[in-house]
C-alpha cells in the first residue's frame, strides 16, 4: 500500500467525469488499498479516485463503525430528507461551506470484486455518499456554497450542535 498525492482544486482532473470500472483485478484491489491508506493518513471522510489522478468510478466513504466502505460504480437509487451543515474536501485544502443534502441516502454499488450489493446512510455518511459520488461526475462540493466559512462561523455552527 501506499499514500497517493491528492489532486486540488484547479486541476483540469477533478472536473471531468469518470469511467466505469470493469475489471475488478489486483490493479483495482491495489488502487482502493491505497485511497484507504491516503484516506487515513489525510484524516478524511470519504476519498473518491480522482482525487488520487484516476479516473474511474471508485470511492471510498468512512462508515459508522471506524471502518471504511469501497464503491464501485455507485448510485444514488434513493433520498429523504435534508440537512445542512459545514462540508470540506481534501481536495480544497482548509476550506470550508454551508451545503445542504439529503439526511438519508440509499446507494448500489459494487464491491472490488464486482458483486453488487446497497447500503443506506444517514447524517455524515449520507452526506459523504452525495459528496464523493459528485466527485465522479467532475464535480465539487464548491458549487453549492455561497461563500466559504470563516473560522468563526464554523465554529459557532458546532457550537450551537452542542448545546442542542
Amino acid at each position: 500500500m501506499a499514500i497517493r498525492k491528492i489532486v486540488v482544486q484547479g486541476e483540469p482532473l477533478l472536473t471531468k467525469k469518470c469511467r466505469q470500472v470493469t475489471e475488478f483485478n489486483q490493479r483495482l484491489h491495489v488502487l482502493l488499498d491505497d485511497m484507504r491508506e491516503t484516506l487515513e493518513e489525510a484524516q478524511g471522510a470519504g476519498l473518491a479516485a480522482p482525487q488520487v489522478g484516476i479516473l474511474r468510478r471508485a470511492v471510498i466513504v468512512a462508515d459508522d463503525d471506524n471502518g471504511v466502505m469501497e464503491l464501485i460504480n455507485p448510485e444514488i437509487i434513493s433520498q429523504e430528507g435534508e440537512q445542512a451543515g459545514p462540508e470540506g474536501c481534501l481536495s480544497v485544502p482548509g476550506k470550508w461551506g454551508m451545503v445542504t443534502r439529503p439526511e438519508r441516502v440509499k446507494i448500489r454499488a459494487q464491491d472490488r470484486f464486482g458483486s453488487w450489493f446497497e447500503a443506506e446512510g444517514e447524517g455524515l455518511t449520507a452526506r459523504c455518499f452525495c459528496h464523493e459520488i459528485e466527485h465522479l461526475d467532475g464535480r465539487l462540493y464548491v458549487e453549492h456554497i455561497d461563500h466559504f466559512l470563516t473560522e468563526e462561523e464554523l465554529e459557532a455552527f458546532y457550537a450551537e450542535q452542542e448545546e442542542e
